[in-house]
């Protein structure tokens, strides 16, 4: 009795689809910019002040699940998208045509496309790292080239040069592994393990400056530091800690009992600015990394409206523009009608203007108003979905509790009795026996 309501119990979670947050990507020149939210890729061309619908010339299956990791390659010519529906989809910016659609056996959590543009390598939640040629036949499936061991992969950041493939879990670990010229025969050479957070790590970036090929790791976590990596020695330059800062938000940017931690983190090329989003706080926290003192410091917190709570971030260096946005999957709103449902996301940006044109380092940020935002109304009626103003900050409010549940479930590790421990290992798809 009391093992079929372990089964039914586990069925019905099996079932549940647990929100994902919206993601944000945008192309390194700021030609176009991509929100992915639900099964959905929202694209607007600034070059041609246009909307945009990918399109699918191959006949292969358009997403049907929750997006959960989006990237563009380093020259801006190739856009990955994987998520829930175990299904990669690869596309040329150009035209916005998918030219692969590459078959997961997981859920993917992480998808990234090597700097040379031949290789795109994504990571599945049983902590196996995949890549799939795109010089190979159309056809040519994904191999495994390392692992994780059972652990969540929450980012995977290919170094500047190329050379190295950054890796993080849920259990703490930055792996950096040689990517090898072969790396269809698998990455087995490991440089170095970055370890350090005392929390789930959630988001890596590499910075470095103009004078250097290597630069330096940046990686933020369950435990809300921000942390600076010789990579190539796995060693730990600094730890910027946060909690004394999100200790002077006010009480009603962060829940009682909320497990405060960094959800995003994205640079600058020369690291002189680091935007970071944290968990239920209205707004990202800025820091500035000195790659010559191997120092990383806290600048400013930059707060937004008060249900406005970025779940991803996009920095444009060039350009000086800080992109969020914040939406979840199973956002939508209760005035549009069954034949317009529309899943919701809000888009802001913040402009960064250097005081001292010779001082990198010296910045003043503006939050743009919608009618700032390059793109204006057009670019805003295609990321965005419709909402009445005075529903916004209660479907918000929404979003953002959704969001925190997900990532909760996602990063803390589930305790489970030994009974019901050997009850999930006898109930494995890979350990029954087939009829």
């Amino acid at each position: 009795m009391e093992e079929g309501l372990i089964e039914e119990s586990e069925s019905a979670n099996a079932c549940t689809d647990e929100a994902a947050p919206a993601l944000i990507a945008v192309h390194p020149t700021e030609s176009s910019v991509v929100v992915a939210v639900g099964s959905e890729l929202r694209v607007f061309d600034l070059r041609g002040d246009s909307a945009v619908s990918p399109l699918d010339d191959l006949g292969g299956p358009h997403h049907s699940a929750s997006i959960r990791a989006v990237s563009f390659s380093s020259d801006g010519e190739l856009f990955a998208s994987a998520g829930d529906d175990k299904i990669i989809k690869i596309w040329k910016t150009d035209s916005w045509n998918c030219i692969r659609t590459v078959q997961s056996e997981k859920k993917v959590s992480a998808v990234s496309i090597s700097q040379d543009s031949q290789y795109v390598t994504f990571a599945d939640k049983f902590g196996v790292v995949w890549i799939v040629s795109l010089k190979e036949d159309r056809d040519t499936k994904a191999v495994p080239i390392l692992g994780h061991y059972c652990s969540i992969i929450t980012s995977m950041k290919f170094s500047p040069d190329g050379k190295f493939i950054a890796t993080a879990d849920r259990d703490y670990k930055i792996r950096i592994t040689v990517f090898p010229r072969n790396a269809l025969k698998g990455a087995h050479e490991i440089q170095s393990f970055c370890l350090g957070h005392t929390d789930f790590v959630s988001c890596l970036a590499f910075v470095c400056s103009q004078d250097q090929s290597k630069g330096l790791l940046l990686s933020g976590g369950g435990d809300l530091t921000v942390r600076l990596w010789d990579y190539i020695s796995g060693s730990l330059l600094f730890t910027c800690a946060l909690a004394d800062e999100a200790g002077n938000l006010e009480a009603s940017e962060i829940e009682e009992n909320d497990k405060r931690a960094v959800t995003n983190i994205c640079a600058s090329s020369d690291g002189s600015l680091i935007a970071i989003a944290v968990q239920s706080f209205n707004g990202v926290m800025l820091l500035s990394c000195d790659l010559l003192a191997k120092t990383v410091s806290f600048v400013k917190n930059v707060s937004m409206e008060k249900s406005y709570i970025p779940t991803s971030l996009a920095l444009v260096s060039s350009k000086e523009r800080l992109w969020t946005v914040m939406g979840a999957s199973n956002l939508t709103s209760s005035d549009l009608t069954n034949n317009n449902q529309q899943l919701l996301t809000r888009v802001r940006i913040i402009s960064f203007l250097r005081k001292d044109p010779l001082d990198s380092c010296s910045r003043d940020s503006a939050l743009l108003e919608d009618s700032e935002v390059p793109g204006g109304e057009k670019l805003l009626m295609q990321l965005q979905g419709c909402l009445d103003a005075a529903a916004q900050e209660a479907a918000f409010a929404a979003a953002a509790a959704a969001v925190r549940t997900s990532l909760q479930n996602m990063m803390i590790k589930k305790q489970y009795s030994v009974e019901r421990r050997e009850l999930r290992k006898r109930n494995r798809n890979d350990k029954k026996i087939k009829s």
